[in-house]
């Protein structure tokens, strides 16, 4: 567990409506969910409902770490940090120090999350590209075989093989009896709050209170005993 580097992110779209896009944009935006939004919604009400979670028209403002370490007592605990901010290539130079700092003090290093291998992952790929940055190595996945790409992905893990099946962070820790906070968002609201409320530290709490659970969540598949909140550190 000491090996894994728990991660989250929470993206917005690059702008607060579909009008503040250039035309050129607006007409890529239409192309892009042509083919998957009902006729019934408008490119403009679909653009903020879904602009965030596609790597083109989205950006980074959030991403939180965890890692497992053992105190002096050899006690298991957990320790979260987050990096934010409205400056998504700052915010994306600190991942990749990160990584680069984890890969040399860990060999076997992977990262660990929800969906962690087909969002988080290629989503900040593509952001550093967007962004004109270098993938740090362990990024660098193109070529390989999936058999070749170690992640720790508890929505992977939950399927069994079973290609077709979603379930959600929010409902893998409730059929593991595992206690989440009464959260008064959740991530359809992360927009909303970033843009028309500008509580940014709001959403590094809800964020950060992801990685825990999957932290908790990595221990229950793994035949362990959670965390007790008081081995839980926030930095």
């Amino acid at each position: 567990m000491k090996q894994l580097l728990v991660l989250d992110i929470e993206t917005v779209p690059q702008y607060s409506s579909f009008t503040q896009l250039s035309p050129s944009w607006q007409n890529l935006w239409c192309d892009k969910i042509s083919k998957i939004m009902p006729d019934s919604l408008s490119p403009a009400e679909s653009y903020p409902e879904k602009a965030s979670i596609m790597a083109e028209f989205g950006k980074i403002i959030c991403i939180s770490t965890g890692i497992f370490y053992e105190d002096k007592g050899k006690r298991l605990c957990f320790k979260v940090k987050s990096i934010s901010g409205d400056d998504e290539k700052e915010l994306l130079k600190q991942i990749v120090e990160l990584i680069n700092t984890y890969t040399r003090l860990h060999k076997g290093f992977q990262f660990a999350g929800h969906n962690v291998k087909e969002f988080d992952i290629p989503y900040i790929c593509r952001r550093l590209v967007v962004n004109n940055m270098q993938l740090p190595e362990h990024l660098q996945l193109s070529g390989k075989k999936p058999w070749e790409i170690q992640m720790m992905d508890t929505l992977q893990l939950w399927k069994f093989g079973d290609y077709k099946h979603y379930t959600s962070l929010k409902l893998l820790a409730a059929c593991l009896g595992i206690d989440t906070p009464k959260d008064d968002m959740d991530g359809s609201m992360v927009r909303q709050v970033y843009y028309e409320q500008k509580d940014l530290p709001r959403i590094v709490e809800y964020c950060q209170k992801d990685v825990i659970t999957v932290a908790q969540i990595l221990l229950k598949l793994q035949g362990m005993d959670t965390i007790p909140k008081e081995n839980i550190f926030i930095a």
